[in-house]
């Protein structure tokens, strides 16, 4: 089940008191608003990024039905339209479940396909949040590193 070669990163908190070098990394990450996601690949400075900007966000290695099922629902183009399969051709892609693969593994990145938006704009949980929203997740919290947040953006889209 775990691949390991891509992060899912979720921006958790909202636009208002974030320093400015929180803000640039978050922009490098197309994170510019509260529960938009994305997908990058594993490499040398994406742990870097990430470990500046975790009190702001939340990230975990994603799955590949994750991708799936994001890609599904959540993946825009431009004009806010959702993507067809005829889109997924045109990028070079024979399905769905072959571009959420190479998205899950890290060999597509979401910024490099175009017409595609490079982030997905999620809604807040349905039911809520079940930890502490202002923590990290060694605290109870649901920011930084987090172990369920596949469970937790399912409730998301």
């Amino acid at each position: 089940m775990k691949m390991g070669k891509a992060f899912l990163i979720v921006r958790m908190k909202g636009t208002v008191n974030v320093p400015y070098w929180a803000n640039t990394t978050m922009d490098l990450l197309h994170l510019d608003k509260r529960f938009r996601a994305t997908i990058i690949p594993e490499k040398d400075n994406t742990k870097g990024m990430l470990d500046k900007i975790k009190h702001y966000v939340s990230w975990q290695e994603i799955d590949v039905p994750t991708t799936k099922e994001l890609l599904e629902k959540k993946a825009r183009k431009d004009g806010y339209k959702k993507i067809t399969a005829n889109d997924v051709t045109k990028l070079g892609f024979k399905s769905t479940d072959e571009l959420a693969k190479s998205l899950a593994e890290g060999t597509a990145t979401l910024s490099k396909l175009k017409p595609l938006k490079p982030w997905f704009a999620l809604s807040p949980p349905l039911h809520g949040f079940k930890r502490n929203t202002k923590k990290m997740y060694g605290e109870g919290g649901i920011l930084g590193s987090h172990k369920e947040l596949l469970s937790q953006v399912r409730f998301m889209m």
